[in-house]
């Protein structure tokens, strides 16, 4: 029998940590019992746990800040960004990704467009069709934000996620033409996130088409642009389990 970091406290002392275990010696009737401090260990796992929860905390502001500073250029970017977020975690949890891993793509996903601070926005808010060369330069964006964030030690890949939310699984995506699994989860996720939010919602050249519009998108696509099972978890939350886009 054993017990790991058990707390011990000493009348009017500070609280020790102990590792206890009981050995039966095979053929006689006796138990080796070992007891081991392990305070120290266990004063450093908790400080490390402090240090990383304050990091977090400091990258969630961060990335805070960043949204906020995209929305004050481009307010249909903004609250894009955080309705995607939001349906990416949802689909993120569907798929049974860690917790870890949901949380370093929401992050992303709260700021997958900051590259088009590099697009003037003339372009980003015309009220009409996009010419050749205009398109041309929203599809910088992926690439701009990974610029913006590459140096950035998060503890998730959140720029190269950015870098390849536009690729597509069968390669006809940008920037690089990534295929299949050469894409992170992550980003196949962000993917159908944001294609999904983009065609459900008002832009600037077109009224909304409508959620029902949006999963018709990513269900004819599925297997051919769209991670299926991404695709799957996505159809699932709207048609079984009443999701919806947050009011922001």
């Amino acid at each position: 029998m054993q017990w790991n970091d058990v707390p011990i406290v000493r009348r009017g002392q500070e609280i020790r940590f102990i590792n206890a275990k009981n050995t039966p010696i095979p053929g006689r009737q006796l138990i080796i019992s070992t007891v081991m401090d392990v305070t120290e260990r266990k004063r450093a796992e908790l400080a490390l746990e402090m240090s990383n929860k304050k990091l977090r905390n400091t990258l969630e502001s961060m990335v805070e800040t960043i949204a906020e500073i995209v929305e004050t250029r481009d307010y249909y970017t903004a609250g894009h960004q955080r309705r995607v977020a939001h349906l990416a975690r949802a689909i993120a949890f569907e798929l049974g990704l860690g917790i870890d891993r949901v949380s370093g793509l929401f992050m992303a996903s709260a700021i997958h467009d900051i590259g088009k601070i590099a697009v003037p926005i003339e372009i980003l808010i015309k009220p009409t069709k996009l010419s050749d060369l205009e398109f041309g330069l929203i599809k910088t964006h992926p690439q701009a934000g990974y610029e913006i964030l590459k140096d950035i030690e998060f503890p998730w890949p959140i720029a190269d996620i950015i870098l390849q939310h536009h690729e597509r699984i069968n390669g006809t995506g940008y920037p690089a033409g990534f295929k299949g699994e050469e894409i992170l989860i992550e980003s196949r996720i962000l993917t159908v996130a944001d294609v999904v939010e983009a065609i459900a919602s008002h832009r600037p050249y077109r009224p909304a088409k409508g959620i029902e519009t949006a999963l018709e998108e990513i269900k004819r696509n599925r297997g051919i642009l769209y991670e299926p099972m991404v695709v799957d978890c996505c159809l699932s939350l709207f048609k079984e389990k009443d999701y919806q886009f947050p009011f922001l």
